[in-house]
């Protein structure tokens, strides 16, 4: 119990973050495309579209690079201060993601996020910190809506509430579609550049503080390899048919290793799944969903 931590929490919940705005170009959203690892086959137009402006499909911007429009929230998590929470970086690490895409992405913007403090949990070896942003054009329309789920390492036990919990397992028969592809070993480095420059992700001696043998993949860029597979397999690789996606980040993934996604239609436009380190067996993306625009 930690009264005083208890007090600073209960007034963080709530409060209104510092606004983002993001100018990109068609550069930037190709760049983020090949941190997730596109185009698997550079022969493929239906994914060269992702990372090619003159592409003769027509160049489109991949929907999960909405999550980069609120990428302030890195350099706040790097702060090692959140709402007067203060607290290690190396400790913090990316618990949930969701994305919910409005309308599909222009190659070039300027977008404006608001963003604020939706609820704060007490999970005992952690304190969980859910934050809300909606990301709208100059013109005021509704680009995306995200949540991000960030857990913080140590800092639980000052006696908040724990908060409820939804399970979405997958279902129990095989899955329909299971995608197999490597990351990588450079594979944080080249994300890294679409603006998550947590050092956790890069150095091995950072890496060594977050009690990790060596620097990890960012949890986006799994996401990003994951959102992929969906599209490829459901979506005919047409960035307006994604809706939203979410997952939570259940273990860390080394640069290299190889991604298995395994996905299960549950009824038109809705989709389970889940996502495995191949060489250590782990599941790396669980309690996953996604919703396509038929």
């Amino acid at each position: 119990m930690n009264p005083a931590l208890l007090e600073t929490v209960n007034r963080a919940i709530g409060a209104e973050l510092p606004r983002a705005s993001y100018r990109y170009t068609a550069r930037d959203a190709a760049l983020y495309a090949l941190g997730i690892g596109a185009p698997a086959d550079p022969l493929d137009q239906d994914e060269l579209k992702f990372v090619y402006e003159l592409s003769s499909r027509g160049f489109q911007v991949f929907p999960t690079f909405a999550v980069i429009f609120t990428r302030s929230l890195n350099r706040l998590f790097m702060s090692g201060e959140v709402a007067g929470i203060r607290y290690n970086p190396m400790m913090l690490v990316h618990g949930e993601q969701h994305l919910e895409i409005l309308q599909s992405l222009p190659a070039a913007a300027t977008v404006n996020s608001t963003l604020k403090i939706a609820d704060i949990h007490d999970k005992g070896s952690g304190m969980l910190l859910l934050i809300d942003g909606k990301s709208c054009a100059e013109n005021g329309e509704g680009l995306a809506r995200t949540r991000w789920s960030v857990f913080i390492r140590g800092l639980g036990g000052y006696g908040g509430g724990r908060g409820s919990s939804v399970r979405f397992d997958t279902p129990d028969r095989p899955p329909d579609i299971i995608h197999e592809e490597k990351t990588l070993p450079t594979q944080a480095l080249l994300y890294r550049l679409a603006g998550d420059s947590n050092p956790l992700h890069a150095d091995p001696e950072m890496a060594a503080i977050g009690k990790y043998q060596r620097p990890i993949l960012h949890g986006l860029c799994t996401y990003g390899f994951a959102a992929r597979a969906i599209l490829k397999h459901f979506g005919d690789n047409q960035a307006a048919r994604l809706r939203s996606l979410s997952a939570r980040f259940s273990q860390h993934v080394f640069p290299g290793e190889t991604l298995i996604t395994q996905i299960w239609r549950e009824a038109p436009g809705a989709l389970r799944f889940r996502t495995i380190a191949k060489e250590r067996g782990a599941i790396v993306l669980s309690q996953a969903r996604a919703t396509l625009r038929e």
